[in-house]
């Protein structure tokens, strides 16, 4: 298995995701001015089920004493880690948010529910992630921003990360909006990963993306049904809490749905986009 890793950079405040109000020096206003965040994603082997459905009876619980740990989110996932309303019976992500590359690290790297995660997967994949711009809370969370934003031009790999809590009241009209967004992230041009979780069914959503380039990340994030969702979800007030999140990946590694990565994250010379796509598609779940 290969493993991406790209080196640190010097940490520093950016705006938050879509511009404007953008995230204050971290240094200055949050201890965790090294953090990183974790993404674990898995394809619960046949044998391994009894195990899978304890994550979400224990949940956080399964974290408590692990040093450094700000939020921990354990997620489930739809239909062959897609966006609709079918669950998948073995798809799972856990998420984590660390004060410090070390405490990162440790877990990763040392923990024994890491080690569970991988010995139990049928599919395993890994990102570390530091965060660049980040708008919004997870259960009055936010992730500290530690890392310039890449420019335009970066040849680097970047990852996104949204989420809501969806007012009850506003459901219907959000899942509805649901099937062209979706739609739109298929086709999406440079989208390298993407997987739709949940924290809970129906009204505690997220979705994840790995892309190739900013530019790729741009068009998604700006355009099509991707920017009618996010129109019709401020003016409609469709959320009671949400956060955006743009990352720099520090390390990926492993197997999604067929694909090993980082190979992934660099298609062959005739070789079709992750969803079989053309440029012009435009993507979006919001």
């Amino acid at each position: 298995m290969r493993l991406f890793s790209i080196g640190s950079r010097t940490p520093r405040s950016q705006h938050a995701l879509g511009g404007g109000g953008g995230s204050t020096d971290p240094a200055a206003s949050d201890p965790a001015a090294d953090a990183e965040t974790v993404l674990f994603l898995i394809d619960v082997a046949p044998q391994a089920r009894a195990w899978g459905l304890q994550r979400y009876v224990l949940g956080a619980r399964s974290l408590k004493g692990i040093e450094g740990l700000r939020l921990v989110k354990v997620l489930g996932s739809g239909h062959d880690g897609g966006f609709g309303l079918r669950p998948s019976g073995s798809r799972q992500g856990l998420l984590c948010v660390f004060d410090s590359r070390e405490a990162a690290d440790r877990f990763v790297h040392d923990s024994a529910l890491a080690a569970e995660y991988r010995a139990n997967a049928r599919e395993f994949f890994s990102v570390r992630l530091r965060a660049y711009a980040c708008r919004g809370t997870w259960s009055g969370v936010s992730v500290p921003v530690v890392e310039p934003a890449p420019p335009p031009d970066s040849p680097l790999p970047l990852a996104a990360l949204t989420r809501a809590s969806i007012r009850p009241g506003s459901a219907s009209a959000f899942w509805k909006m649901a099937p062209a967004a979706q739609e739109g992230l298929q086709r999406a041009f440079g989208c390298r990963l993407a997987v739709g979780l949940g924290e809970a069914p129906l009204l505690r959503q997220a979705t994840f993306t790995l892309w190739d380039s900013a530019a790729s990340m741009d068009r998604y994030a700006r355009a099509g049904a991707h920017q009618a969702a996010i129109v019709a979800a401020h003016q409609q007030q469709f959320f009671s809490e949400s956060m955006f999140v743009r990352f720099v990946p520090r390390q990926i590694e492993g197997r999604w749905k067929g694909r090993d990565y980082p190979q992934a994250l660099t298609p062959v010379e005739g070789e079709a986009p992750l969803f079989a796509s053309t440029e012009g598609g435009h993507a979006a779940q919001a």
